[in-house]
């Protein structure tokens, strides 16, 4: 029997190679264009991603020999994964590898909305001392609404109660049991758009998701409220959040995550009261090095018909 072909578009680190190299023969095509990946995925067993390559209905038609889909992170909404079931290809992810990369980043957002560091650094290396522009909010006390309280959302919570947060939170999947442990409260999400005086999101990019967070929903949050999005472009409707930044009503954002990115709407980007970062946030050496070696025995599992952990379809 021939062996296992396994295609990486996006990269991986050496561990995960090293994994899959053990049980298949791995070619990494780091940057492959989407008209050569039409052209090459017939030749493969195994497709493994992050979320740069678009897996259409298009990629898995050519797949003739396609077996399984691993998305070496987190977020699966850049694979069809409803034509890939009725083809009965697998999809799996490593949605455990990159959480506290993510969480870290988010709470970074808070602190650094809250005390305005990024703009006075950059006050400073223009040579000013503008020390009475930058007077922040403290965070103990206030309250953190969080969107989303799965494995992200809920360490961003225990996070921020250990800094004296005040936690709420909704989850529009299942009901945690760690938002009682943290000493927060399981709420509707109409009061975390309430009642928070910064809200931060974690929840996967659906139709039920999509612009979620829109004019209406500004309209009914606090004056001055902060806003921080690590989770997927699209939930936030950035023209909506532009009118609340410019009005007043969104006191600053931080964004990790963009509806088109790279980020056409430079106006958001450049926005005094935005601090935008390119999605990094599950770029740390630790996450990429999780998800690599998870992704890779994943797949591995998934051609050897094992049990697997972390199936999607």
């Amino acid at each position: 029997m021939e062996p296992w072909r396994v295609l990486v578009t996006d990269g991986l680190q050496d561990t995960g190679i090293s994994i899959l190299s053990k049980e298949a023969q791995v070619d990494d095509h780091k940057g492959i264009s989407a008209e050569e990946l039409l052209k090459e995925i017939g030749n493969y067993d195994a497709l493994i991603v992050r979320g740069r390559t678009k897996v259409t209905s298009e990629v898995i038609e050519a797949g003739k020999k396609l077996k399984v889909i691993g998305r070496a992170g987190v977020g699966v909404d850049n694979i069809d994964t409803a034509y890939a079931k009725e083809k009965g290809v697998i999809v799996v992810n490593a949605p455990t590898a990159t959480t506290t990369a993510v969480a870290e980043l988010a709470m970074g957002m808070v602190f650094a909305l809250a005390r305005e560091i990024p703009r006075a650094d950059a006050s400073m290396k223009r040579g000013e001392w503008a020390k009475k522009e930058f007077e922040g909010v403290e965070l103990y006390g206030k309250t953190l609404g969080i969107i989303g309280f799965g494995r992200i959302g809920s360490t961003v919570g225990q996070m921020a109660a250990a800094v004296g947060m005040r936690i709420m939170a909704c989850c529009l999947f299942r009901i945690p049991e760690t938002i009682r442990i943290i000493g927060g409260e399981l709420l509707m999400m109409d009061d975390i758009i309430e009642k928070s005086d910064f809200i931060t999101i974690h929840t996967p990019l659906s139709d039920e998701t999509r612009g979620m967070i829109n004019a209406e929903a500004f309209a009914r949050m606090k004056d001055g409220v902060y806003l921080i999005c690590t989770a997927r472009g699209g939930i936030i409707d950035e023209k909506a959040l532009l009118d609340a930044l410019n009005s007043g009503k969104v006191a600053g954002a931080a964004l990790d995550v963009f509806e088109t990115e790279p980020p056409v709407f430079k106006e958001l980007i450049n926005h005094p009261k935005v601090i935008a970062t390119p999605h990094m946030a599950g770029q740390t050496n630790e996450a990429q090095r999780r998800a690599s070696m998870d992704i890779a025995k994943e797949v591995t599992a998934a051609l050897k018909g094992d049990k697997l952990h972390w199936k999607i379809v």
